[in-house]
């Protein structure tokens, strides 16, 4: 099954392997908007999400829209 799976992994095309998680991963990171410590939440490509006050209320909004949060620092 393991190489099942590096197969399929090793022939996705470079717009597949860009979208690879697209909709199962977000990731949060710390950012600063008029002054004011915040967090930004970006799909898995980068594309820019939203921006909310603090980190559990990233994490709690990308768990109610069914994806998995991922911290980058």
């Amino acid at each position: 099954m393991m190489n099942d799976t590096h197969t399929q992994l090793r022939q996705l095309s470079p717009q597949d392997f860009a979208s690879f998680g697209l909709g199962d991963v977000a990731y949060v990171r710390p950012v600063e908007m008029d002054g004011t410590a915040a967090f930004a939440i970006h799909a898995a490509d980068g594309t820019p999400l939203s921006v909310v006050a603090d980190r559990e209320l990233a994490f709690a909004a990308i768990i109610q829209n069914d994806m998995e949060p991922v911290s980058v620092h």
